[in-house]
């Protein structure tokens, strides 16, 4: 999916752009609710820990989205349910507790390290015949990610277990069906747009069109 971002990185430099590209509802973007828009604007990504594709867009561009996308943008992450299992449900229970941390970035790389490798090895991990045993396998294992950020034991179970941790997860279950998000990473502007990354071909593009679907009227 990302392999047409591959030339982003040389266009990074370029100024942006203020909304200079046409966008096609259908064709960029589809419309995937009718939610009212938010009153702060905002930017969901929905991915998971298992992803190649997410790790190069977590280490190697969100950055750049991030700091070109307009200010009055709130950013947010959401783990999908693709794998149906007890131990996918404890990953995505630590992205509930990660994100009640000062250290979520740092965690959420040392995850997906833990889970598919270092990310700074120069490999790159999508491609063909890269393998990587993932460390992660119970959530004993998940805790210990985070006691190397002083969360310990007691206190990530405190978290993981809370009652609004169940209601999270069962959230961004529904959201998953109703946003129809079958692929990862994807992106859903303001609970009602979910961008269509087959046809984006640049970060300028993307950047863009979060722009565009965030503060449209």
């Amino acid at each position: 999916m990302i392999k047409h971002i591959a030339l982003a990185l040389t266009l990074a430099v370029a100024p942006l752009s203020s909304f200079a590209a046409q966008f096609v509802e259908g064709k960029h973007y589809t419309q995937v609710s009718n939610r009212v828009a938010p009153s702060e604007p905002k930017v969901t990504e929905y991915f998971s820990f298992y992803c190649h594709s997410c790790y190069n867009m977590e280490t190697k561009y969100l950055p750049f989205i991030k700091q070109h996308i307009d200010k009055k943008i709130a950013f947010e992450n959401k783990h999908v349910d693709f794998m149906n299992s007890d131990l996918g449900t404890e990953v995505m229970r630590s992205l509930v507790v990660m994100n009640q941390t000062e250290h979520k970035h740092d965690l959420a790389l040392k995850m997906f390290t833990a889970i598919q490798g270092d990310a700074s090895d120069g490999h790159d991990h999508g491609a063909h015949g890269h393998k990587h045993e993932s460390e992660i396998n119970s959530r004993d294992d998940i805790k210990k990610v985070f006691a190397e950020f002083g969360i310990d034991s007691a206190a990530y179970d405190k978290m993981a277990d809370d009652a609004a941790t169940d209601k999270a997860l069962s959230q961004w279950r529904q959201e998953q069906v109703m946003y129809n998000v079958r692929s990862v990473p994807s992106f859903v502007v303001n609970d009602k747009y979910l961008i269509n990354m087959n046809e984006m071909r640049s970060l300028e593009q993307i950047i863009d069109l979060m722009n565009y679907l965030a503060l449209k009227k």
